[in-house]
């Protein structure tokens, strides 16, 4: 009986306090919607404060207040850990008070959303790309912030998943036994990251499908094909003498010299 007496006041508070909001989204007047909004902002409310700043925001489009309602408007959805929005938000920031007060942390944080909200590396990264430009972007616009070095640290570890991510790819199509689309997956993961951790793995994989490509050609393509391996396979050598899949690629090489030096010449196939 006394637990019921205290719920029964906090509901009626709680009914009451749904009401005043209620009419206060339906009200036209924006100054109290204004007032209301930063409250709700400043005590964490941050879905109300959302709801009121969208239907004033074009009333203060034009006024020394839009870029400070458009900031905390910003940072409500930075607060509800809606990421998305929030830097589709400070995007929109940036296009509009570029110059103002809080430009270099709407930069930043613009960045850091797309970096919370990049997948794995086994899906689409162009929010992984998003952030990596909006990192250098902030870097170069703001070289002497205390954020720089943190920029720096995220751009290396957004061009790893990067690498990840085209290394998977390739991978995939060697695993698969697509010689042809491997050669090309590989070729270009080595031109985006020349100095990727995975370069002597994918070089020995580059090597490996152009082999096996040459082995399950038709009779008229293998000499072109194998030759194209061989040339590989000097290329792998100059870069690793020393390399861990030697034994495979000392193989590869046997079997594609003897295929060439027994092969019959184009001269006499002619004749």
């Amino acid at each position: 009986m006394r637990l019921r007496l205290y719920i029964i006041p906090v509901i009626l508070i709680l009914v009451s306090s749904c009401g005043e909001y209620e009419k206060l989204l339906k009200s036209t007047d924006y100054e109290l919607k204004k007032t209301k909004a930063l409250e709700y902002y400043n005590d964490g409310k941050y879905v109300k404060s959302t709801e009121l700043l969208r239907q004033i925001l074009p009333r203060y489009r034009a006024t020394e207040e839009g870029e400070e309602l458009n900031w905390i408007n910003a940072q409500s959805y930075y607060g509800m850990k809606d990421y998305i929005m929030a830097g589709s938000q400070y995007k929109s920031f940036i296009d509009q008070f570029p110059f103002g007060k809080h430009a270099e942390e709407a930069h930043y944080l613009a960045a850091y959303c797309d970096y919370l909200t990049a997948p794995k590396p086994e899906l689409d990264q162009e929010n992984t790309r998003s952030a990596i430009e909006g990192f250098n972007i902030f870097v170069n616009k703001f070289p002497y912030s205390p954020k720089v070095e943190e920029c720096k640290k995220l751009i290396v570890e957004m061009e790893e998943r990067l690498v990840e991510k085209n290394y998977k790819s390739a991978r995939l199509y060697y695993d698969m036994g697509e010689f042809k689309a491997s050669v090309v997956a590989i070729n270009n993961s080595l031109k985006l990251f020349a100095n990727s951790k995975y370069r002597e793995e994918m070089m020995f994989l580059k090597l490996n499908s152009l082999f096996q490509y040459a082995e399950l050609s038709m009779a008229d393509k293998q000499k072109t094909r194998y030759q194209d391996t061989l040339d590989d396979y000097y290329s792998f050598m100059e870069e690793y003498p020393e390399s861990r899949y030697a034994r495979d690629v000392k193989s590869i090489f046997q079997k594609t010299d003897k295929y060439l030096k027994e092969a019959i010449p184009d001269t006499q196939t002619n004749n």
